[in-house]
């Protein structure tokens, strides 16, 4: 997202499942909002608006703007979010406000870059243990994400959190042993014929149940 994002929203003033119910016919989000020095509050905004935040490269990491009719605006991030679990529609979101100059611990993923030189040989296979990597940065400034050149990689090195220089202004959360990419050697082994008990769970309390699931 070049631009800031600039989303509307509105005082919420009803409670309970009943005005839930009517946001969500109305295509609005409850969310809440706090911190950076300001009252906590609860609004509504446009699902489709937020749901395209979310989408965005950047994702949940965004810094955009929420323009609070009778508030004004202020310059948020998403400190967390509830979604439906079976239709994956964003429920509620938990909205923080962003002080000038102040840093975040924020979750950004790690993406392998280049074809590893080890991959070469047969049975050789790139492990890539962590994909995301907690760091402490103004918002605004976080990157989108980690490369690790994983060219020169080969059979049996690895690449450590230790050995990857950050931009300036990004505090590292992670143990500088930590393991983010590697080149393993897969061999394929026999697998021992089980017995008719082997891996059969054990069904605690009989057929009781049985008709509940």
């Amino acid at each position: 997202m070049a631009e800031k994002v600039v989303i509307k929203a509105q005082k919420r003033e009803g409670r309970g499942k009943n005005d839930t119910r009517r946001l969500r016919v109305a295509g609005k989000v409850p969310v809440s909002v706090y911190g950076g020095g300001g009252e906590s509050l609860s609004a509504t905004a446009d699902l489709r608006e937020l749901a395209a935040i979310l989408r965005s490269e950047t994702g949940h990491n965004t810094v955009f703007s929420l323009d609070v009719e009778g508030v004004g605006v202020t310059d948020v991030i998403f400190q967390d979010r509830q979604i439906d679990p079976v239709r994956g529609r964003l429920m509620h979101a938990d909205l923080r406000r962003i002080a000038k100059g102040e840093k975040m611990e924020l979750t950004v993923p790690v993406h392998l870059v280049g074809e590893a030189a080890g991959l070469k040989e047969e049975g050789a296979v790139l492990n890539q243990p962590l994909h995301e990597v907690k760091i402490l940065v103004e918002p605004a400034k976080a990157p989108e994400s980690i490369d690790v050149d994983v060219t020169e990689l080969g059979v049996g090195e690895s690449i450590h959190v230790s050995d990857i220089k950050f931009g300036a202004g990004v505090e590292v959360h992670e143990s500088p042993e930590t393991v983010l990419a590697s080149i393993v050697m897969v061999r394929e082994e026999e697998l021992e014929p089980q017995t008719e008990s082997a891996g059969e769970p054990e069904i605690v309390g009989g057929d009781e149940g049985a008709d509940e699931a």
